[in-house]
C-alpha cells in the first residue's frame, strides 16, 4: 500500500508541525482546517458562518489538491469551541453536502488562537 503525505503550495497554510493531507492507499486523511483565509491568515469577517465558510472552502481546497472532492468525503470531525452555534454549523454543513451527507461526529474542544471552528475529514479516494 502506497502512502505519504500531500503537499502543495496552492493549500491553505498550517499552523503547526503536520502535514496537511496523508493518502493511505485508497483513503486521504485532512488535518483539521480552520476558518482562516489563505490570504491573510487571519478569520474573515462576518462571525461564526463566514468562518465555518471559511474552513469547508479550506476543506475542499485541500481534498482538490489532493486529488478528492468533497463529494468523495465519508467522515468528518467537526471540532467546535462552543454549541452555541450549532444550527449555524449544521446549515452550513448542509450546504456544502447537499446530498448524502458524510458521516460526522462534532466535539466541543479548545482550538488555538481563538478559532471557534476547524473541520478534519477522510476522503475516498480510489
Amino acid at each position: 500500500m502506497s502512502h505519504g503525505p500531500v503537499q502543495a503550495s496552492d493549500m491553505p497554510t498550517v499552523i503547526g508541525p503536520y502535514s496537511q493531507a496523508y493518502r493511505a492507499g485508497e483513503f486521504l486523511f485532512v488535518a483539521g482546517q480552520p476558518g482562516l483565509d489563505p490570504g491573510t491568515g487571519s478569520v474573515p469577517d462576518g462571525g461564526f458562518e463566514a468562518e465555518a465558510r471559511q474552513a469547508f472552502v479550506n476543506l475542499g481546497t485541500v481534498l482538490r489538491t489532493a486529488g478528492a472532492s468533497l463529494e468523495r468525503v465519508v467522515k468528518t470531525t467537526v471540532f467546535m469551541s462552543g454549541a452555541e452555534d450549532f444550527a449555524t454549523m449544521n446549515q452550513v454543513f448542509a450546504e456544502f453536502f447537499p446530498t448524502a451527507p458524510p458521516v460526522r461526529s462534532t466535539p466541543i474542544v479548545g482550538l488555538p488562537r481563538g478559532l471557534r471552528l476547524s473541520i478534519e475529514a477522510i476522503a475516498y479516494v480510489g
